[in-house]
């Protein structure tokens, strides 16, 4: 129990990341922020992906697998975040890639203890988070960083539900069909498409996922349950909904032929579908990791509303140039997830 404790340190450390970022993503949003725009607005991307999301997929990892050395990767992603916002970028970005090798060796290894399609595929997505940040340091165009490491989000979630589809026993074939799936985005990753003038293998790839994890999720049966179980599906459905728009976005209007539709894409995945994923498993990560016991109630519904809410006016935003209203997305999307934070911490009092 007293190592546990120190799980906090690279948790906090992750939630300040989080923090820095939505505070750089409302001044790249062109809101006045005090002190005038951030010098770390540019790293917008890093603290969110590799600072905040990295950081709490490999310390989760870790728990897992719960072998000491395997802390080593949420513990060098932390001080990659901290040296990011200290003013550090390239041994914040050596710490990154750090971070993303240990947790991919830290993957091998599951796959060797249990070999199956759903633990290759997160050994994939932890490399996928190495790659980009190894482009990241040899100077390589953001877009084509952010591919590689939506890869690593995308991958991680889908694999992760598709340990939990084995409940179904979903035919071989179904396992055949992922398989293909998560290699197109990949084919779109090497491809540059998040910057190209078309990017077909990585939209078809987001529809593809979309529609294997909509016949095949247990969430299909568990959203007729009520309570807890009922509120977890709910987010997984409508993240899974925003991971299709993201797909479509990415085959009617590929990044380089429209103004914003590089930046709705991104959100759709990054708050749409990411955070949708989180807020699904916070009341069973959190307590695995921290040992504080957390549960969602009905009260959850509203601020789960609110981040759909922001995501749908931050798409619309930039497919119509809705400048003022890019602004506003932002917002809410923060308070969205404060709300949320507030609902967890008071139904957890009650209990």
């Amino acid at each position: 129990m007293r190592w546990r404790r120190l799980r906090f340190i690279p948790l906090g450390i992750g939630a300040a990341s989080l923090a820095t970022g939505f505070w750089t993503g409302l001044a790249r949003l062109g809101l006045e922020m005090p002190g005038g725009t951030p010098s770390l607005a540019e790293f917008h991307s890093a603290l969110m992906i590799a600072g905040f999301l990295g950081t709490l997929i490999s310390l989760e990892r870790a728990v897992a697998v719960g072998l000491w050395w395997a802390y080593l990767a949420p513990a060098l992603s932390a001080l990659g975040a901290i040296a990011l916002i200290a003013g550090a970028p390239g041994f914040g970005a050596s710490a990154f890639l750090l971070a993303g090798l240990t947790l991919t060796v830290v993957s091998i290894l599951v796959v060797t203890r249990q070999p199956a399609l759903f633990t290759v595929v997160l050994a994939i997505g932890a490399a996928c988070w190495s790659v980009g940040t190894a482009l990241w340091l040899m100077g390589a165009a953001m877009p084509d960083v952010a591919a590689w490491w939506l890869g690593f989000l995308v991958l991680t979630i889908a694999a992760e539900r598709l340990e939990l589809s084995r409940l179904l026993a979903p035919p071989l074939l179904s396992q055949a069909a992922f398989a293909v799936a998560a290699s197109l985005l990949i084919v779109g990753a090497l491809r540059g498409e998040y910057s190209g003038e078309a990017a077909p293998f990585s939209g078809i790839s987001l529809i593809a996922l979309t529609v294997w994890l909509l016949r095949y999720d247990v969430a299909l049966k568990t959203v007729r349950r009520p309570g807890p179980a009922r509120f977890s599906a709910a987010c997984m459905l409508g993240g899974y909904a925003w991971l299709a728009v993201a797909g479509v976005l990415l085959l009617l209007a590929p990044p380089a032929t429209a103004a914003f539709s590089y930046d709705a894409a991104v959100h759709a995945i990054t708050i749409g579908f990411v955070f949708s994923m989180i807020f699904g498993h916070a009341p069973i990560i959190l307590p695995a990791v921290t040992g504080i016991q957390v549960r969602a109630n009905a009260a959850a519904y509203v601020p789960l509303a609110l981040l759909h809410g922001s995501v749908l006016l931050r798409v619309a935003a930039d497919l119509f140039g809705w400048i003022t209203l890019r602004s506003s997305s932002g917002l809410l999307t923060i308070l969205a997830l404060l709300s949320y934070a507030a609902v967890l911490i008071l139904a957890s009092r009650r209990k």
